[in-house]
């Protein structure tokens, strides 16, 4: 199956570039709402799914035990840019587990924000764990492994009992196998596993209305919704399409930017969830598309609705501000 062009870019008038891909779009009963290219082949959600790999943290009651707050908390579920209150919770959620970056498994990396990056190396200053984009996610797999008395050595092991919690989390709420033929490793070294859109969107549904979701799963679902809205900062940061949305839409719309084109969100005020991939991989391509799908499912105020048209259809500038083209989702994604 050839997927649809989902987005052009263009340069003048001209189209320089067309991305290529597929859209789920369904209820959590599985209903579909919209199906766009092939949702059956299986993809690497990898941090898309960073809200469903939390959810052991919450249930566990690790972190209530730590007190972990709503920055603390969406911050597990980021791909944060490594500005200074990033690494700072990052370390803050480890010191409530008695710990420190050392025990970190992700590796580190400058920070992903460019002024973020540029500051530290001002400074003088050279990149740590906590600066990597996943340090929250691995900071909350660190106190799980805590408040259930394991040795957090080694968590980023498929064998370790805090991926054995979050692969069972992430089956359990897509209602997809992560079985070992389809498992990879993850940029920040956790095992990662290839599933189709239909059950990320089933997923995302699920997460977004804790509709088919056990009591306490649910619950745990919907504290973690609670905190990202309340702090959507965390989950990204300065000028990034998930906070920008997400501060403007509030807890109408859950939206988390994976890698190689992946995007996926809870809609929870219309009980749906999203699952996207672009073909090559494409943020920008990716970041249109999902503004189109909220754009399309959720009734909207104008001044919100303008907003997030402007995530779908932006201009492009060239290093003097002159805009020389556009970036902007095409007819499949049109309501």
């Amino acid at each position: 199956m050839h997927n649809p062009v989902l987005v052009e870019v263009t340069r003048g008038e001209v189209v320089e570039s067309r991305h290529r891909g597929a859209v789920c779009v369904m209820d959590a009963d599985g209903a579909m709402v919209l199906e766009l290219g092939d949702i059956d082949r299986p993809v690497f959600p990898r941090s898309a799914v960073k809200a469903i790999q939390a959810l052991p943290l919450i249930e566990s009651g690790a972190a209530a035990r730590f007190g972990l707050t709503d920055e603390e908390i969406a911050l597990a579920c980021a791909s944060h840019s490594g500005e200074p209150r990033h690494a700072g919770a990052a370390a803050s959620m480890l010191r409530k587990a008695g710990l420190d970056a050392s025990c970190l498994e992700c590796g580190a990396h400058w920070p992903m924000g460019d002024k973020a990056a540029r500051a530290l190396a001002a400074e003088g200053g050279t990149p740590s764990a906590l600066h990597n984009n996943c340090s929250g996610k691995h900071s909350g797999f660190v106190c799980l492994a805590c408040e259930a008395g394991e040795d957090p050595k080694g968590y980023v092991q498929p064998g370790h009992f805090v991926q054995r919690e979050v692969r069972g989390a992430l089956e359990a709420v897509t209602g997809a196998r992560h079985d070992a033929h389809l498992r990879g490793t993850d940029g920040c070294s956790i095992p990662t596993y290839a599933v189709p859109l239909r059950a990320l969107a089933l997923g995302f549904a699920r997460f977004g209305t804790g509709h088919g979701l056990p009591a306490e799963r649910a619950k745990a679902a919907e504290r973690i919704r609670r905190a990202v809205a309340a702090a959507p900062f965390f989950v990204a940061g300065t000028d990034r399409f998930d906070t920008l949305l997400m501060e403007r839409l509030g807890a109408r719309a859950f939206v988390k930017t994976g890698a190689e084109g992946v995007y996926c969100a809870a809609l929870p005020e219309v009980g749906l969830g999203v699952a996207i991939k672009c073909d090559d991989g494409q943020a920008r391509a990716a970041e249109a598309a999902m503004a189109a799908v909220i754009l399309r499912q959720l009734k909207l105020e104008p001044d919100d609705a303008a907003f997030v048209a402007g995530l779908m259809d932006h201009g492009m500038r060239n290093w003097n501000g002159i805009e020389v083209g556009r970036v902007r989702a095409v007819a499949p994604l049109h309501g």
